[in-house]
């Protein structure tokens, strides 16, 4: 067998290399932003992945993750791309068709712009370097966010579908602002929003054996026992009292406590082997707000919280012990505990404690975590449960409710700005300076706006031929101009930061290659 360190490679260098990656820029980059803006079009994959194997779809990083090409040097420029719209989905949850198109105009407009003359790696300091003036710039332009905006920004993100975005806006409107809203698939063909109380943990499972839905990677389970302690389990037996009668009465158990190694794979073992319903979380946070919120999640879910601290017993605790959930919903990096039932009286005191306990504090990371506690309390948690006639039809749509859903979080989270790609486009009038930096960020920042109006059959040249105010644009759904934010069309300041920030990232590293290392192919 051969040494994988001597498998034969091609090499790359210069014009050749570049070409070839502006080639698997330009390939990747058309399949996806076909689908930018209200006007544009869906693409149709074929995929063993999906769906009867095939997928129709104008989410960005969807039609991204399904582009591999036969060319290895065009393909590492497609990877590269991936990343931009990956990590951007990831961070604000859309934008990802936005980050390839800022990424494609950077890469060409730095080919156009820079001669032999430029030092290549002093011109990509100072984009860079700009780069981090204009996410203060685009942070400075954003403005909060207000019940009567989310519908805007959920039908904006839903394809201009006003139906899906005021089923969400009206879950974000009864979960309130601490919320949180997750996306299904329905078993009907309605698409609608459930709303029921529950709290949200910064802690995943602790095994991959413990998922029970593989395609989501998640462990979900109903009418569940829930066990709070930050004392470490290092022996199974320490429990021993409660799984017993847990196991016999066929239960299912989350325990939200440190455990050994041994113990989780104890438990991993449990679940693989013998179908038990158990799963694991790590304590969330550290030192004494990890104390709080322990209590906080005892209170929610009526548990006794075992505490290091006050010297409880472990090996005392009782069945009674336990508090209860009606679902848990278990990531790789948090936990969603469903509680459907009224808030109780002690509950309501501690908020109210929390509260009076808010006005009295000075620090802002402090006023948050209290921020935190009360969400935890109080917060609900929607979902939205997406229907429709045929499989093919629910995972387009699916994916336009769940990219909705995250616009919305992120609107909330950072505010809104202009949308249209209007803002990115003032911004490069910014840029005056012949400096080659400055004609490559002009060029770059005009590529959205651009791009939203020529899926729409436009030029921006004609469109944009007249004077306008500040946050005067072009609606491309009405054909009319006027205010971006009294129009309805804004973006979540976040994904724009987002897209922008990746943009450079990725376009700047592929501007400084000069050699390529590939697989020999046969």
């Amino acid at each position: 067998m051969q040494d994988q360190g001597y498998i034969p490679k091609d090499l790359s260098f210069d014009d050749e290399a570049r070409e070839k990656l502006i080639s698997g820029i330009s390939k990747i980059s058309n399949a996806v932003k076909s689908t930018l803006g209200p006007q544009g079009q869906t693409v149709l994959i074929e995929s063993a992945e999906h769906t009867q194997g095939l997928t129709v779809t104008k989410d960005g990083v969807t039609v991204a993750k399904s582009v591999f090409l036969m060319d290895p040097i065009e393909n590492l420029a497609v990877r590269m791309m991936k990343q931009a719209s990956e990590k951007t989905a990831n961070t604000a949850g859309d934008g990802t068709t936005t980050a390839i198109v800022l990424t494609e105009a950077l890469v060409k407009a730095g080919v156009e712009h820079m001669s032999d003359d430029d030092n290549i790696i002093q011109v990509v300091r100072e984009i860079r370097a700009q780069g981090d003036k204009l996410l203060g710039m685009i942070k400075d332009e954003a403005i909060q966010v207000t019940d009567e905006m989310l519908e805007d920004i959920a039908t904006i993100s839903a394809n201009n579908d006003r139906e899906i975005g005021g089923i969400i806006a009206k879950a974000y409107r009864e979960v309130g602002h601490d919320g949180i809203v997750t996306v299904e698939r329905s078993q009907t063909d309605k698409t609608y929003a459930e709303v029921t109380n529950g709290i949200k943990v910064d802690r995943g499972y602790t095994s991959p054996m413990f998922i029970t839905d593989h395609r989501k990677d998640e462990c979900i389970m109903e009418g569940v026992k829930i066990l709070v302690c930050d004392t470490e389990i290092t022996n199974i037996l320490q429990i021993e009292n409660i799984l017993k009668p847990i196991i016999n009465n066929g239960d299912k158990l989350l325990i939200i406590g440190n455990c050994s190694v041994n113990v989780i794979n104890t438990l991993a073992a449990n679940v693989q082997r013998n179908g038990l319903k158990f799963c694991n979380i790590q304590v969330p946070s550290f030192g004494y707000r990890s104390h709080e919120l322990m209590q906080d999640i005892a209170l929610s879910v009526g548990a006794k919280y075992f505490s290091e601290s006050t010297g409880d017993d472990l090996s005392l605790i009782r069945m009674e012990d336990l508090g209860e959930a009606d679902k848990i919903i278990v990531g790789k990096e948090s936990t969603i505990i469903i509680k459907d039932n009224e808030m109780s009286d002690e509950i309501k005191n501690r908020v109210d404690e929390l509260r009076e306990q808010q006005q009295l504090l000075t620090s802002k990371p402090e006023r948050d975590f209290v921020n935190e506690r009360i969400a935890s309390l109080v917060g609900g948690i929607g979902c939205i449960q997406v229907g429709a006639t045929s499989d093919i039809e629910q995972k387009e749509k699916y994916d336009r409710v769940d990219d909705s859903v995250c616009a919305v979080r992120s609107a909330l989270q950072e505010g809104i700005v202009a949308g249209g790609g209007l803002l990115l486009d003032n911004l490069s009038k910014k840029y005056k300076g012949n400096s080659t930096a400055n004609k490559i960020l002009r060029d770059t920042l005009r590529a959205p706006l651009a791009q939203i109006l020529k899926n729409a059959g436009l030029d921006s040249s004609s469109v944009y031929d007249k004077k306008l105010k500040k946050n005067e644009g072009y609606n491309v759904v009405t054909g009319e101009y006027g205010d971006m934010f009294e129009m309805g069309v804004v973006d979540p300041a976040k994904v724009t930061t987002q897209a922008l920030s990746n943009a450079i990232s990725v376009a700047t590293t592929i501007l400084t290659t000069n050699a390529i290392i590939t697989h020999a192919r046969v």
